[in-house]
């Protein structure tokens, strides 16, 4: 992409909200519930448990859960898909019940699946979405928004003519035709090469550092641990964490150091045994330690004074996907789209 995505209009950002002063919360959710009712006699499953959220303006917020989590049961109630059973829900300050068009107005979605048709080009494509939202062909910024993303070159050819990646991004302009302050990516890397991934994230970078608030959900939780400064895990209908990237992390206060010697660590003596020091293979050892309450140096210092003079090292620290494991409970394959 080129760098004309820096000139990508955000107008709602500073329009979406009216005349008034810009909100805190881009996104405030309340008691949200939502029960499926069956219609053949089975018994009603609820999705949402009574949610609370606040969405930070101007963040870049991961929701993330696993499967049938309630993830995109949330995300179809801040579209106004999904019909909520219970509580509030106010998208840049508009309660979806009492002011829905306000609401949707504020809100762009990038759902997962590329949908378009193949008969229009990127122009045509941009321009109808624009009408769908109401806005004015002398407020419409089509070609504005074709530049940001790299295909005013591609403006006027069909679109099954244009790459996987490109349609990507044309699935983020449709999301921006009515320049929302807020754009919700919906498992946008799922199924994407790494190369047009780095091109996504860092299109999205731009448009967050805009202004552009940003809620996502991914299964790639490495993706959410290295963009986003807020993070909510939700399983079976309800949020069990909630807090900054840094802090969530830190609950985990766990780190393990592997290192490698210049000395043969095997037999290893009972000093080094005691402190949870094991042998990994030729001249390399591991242990784990919880930073708050053990400092590094004077394990190193043992070793040393052992008799195993140290040559390298290198630490891991606990992930997202630590944390996301620990309070869920359920295994890797099944973090994804619920």
């Amino acid at each position: 992409m080129t760098s004309s995505t820096d000139a990508l209009p955000l107008a709602g950002v500073a329009t979406a909200a009216g005349a008034g002063p810009l909100p805190d919360f881009a996104i405030e959710i309340a008691g949200l519930t939502k029960i499926y009712r069956s219609s053949n006699g089975s018994a009603p499953v609820q999705a949402l448990h009574g949610i609370d959220l606040a969405i930070p303006r101007g963040s870049m917020f991961a929701l993330l859960g696993p499967n049938g989590a309630g993830k995109s049961t949330t995300i179809g109630i801040l579209a106004g898909l999904v019909r909520k059973t219970a509580g509030t829900v106010r998208v840049w300050q508009h309660d979806i019940d009492q002011a829905p068009r306000a609401a949707r107005a504020a809100i762009g979605i990038v759902p997962q699946e590329v949908v378009m048709d193949p008969f229009f080009t990127p122009r045509e494509a941009l321009e109808l979405q624009a009408g769908y939202y109401g806005v004015p062909k002398s407020e419409r910024r089509t070609d504005e928004i074709l530049t940001a993303l790299g295909l005013k070159d591609k403006a006027d050819s069909h679109m099954r003519a244009l790459s996987g990646g490109m349609r990507r991004r044309m699935m983020v302009g449709k999301a921006m035709v009515h320049s929302p302050p807020i754009l919700v990516l919906d498992e946008p890397t799922a199924g994407v090469d790494v190369e047009l991934r780095q091109q996504l994230w860092a299109y999205v970078k731009r448009l967050n550092q805009q202004g552009c608030t940003i809620l996502l959900t991914t299964h790639y939780l490495e993706e959410a641990e290295s963009l986003c400064d807020r993070v909510a895990i939700i399983d079976r209908g309800r949020v069990v964490a909630n807090d900054t990237t840094a802090s969530l992390l830190r609950q985990l206060d766990s780190k393990s150091v592997t290192l490698t010697t210049s000395g043969d660590p095997d037999p290893l003596p009972p000093s080094l045994t005691a402190l949870g020091i094991v042998r990994t293979g030729p001249a390399s050892l591991k242990f784990a330690y919880r930073p708050s309450l053990t400092a590094m140096g004077p394990l190193l210092n043992a070793i040393e004074a052992a008799g195993y003079p140290i040559v390298d090292l290198s630490t891991e620290e606990a992930s997202l996907q630590d944390l996301f494991l620990k309070l869920t409970g359920h295994p890797e394959d099944h973090i994804g789209a619920s």
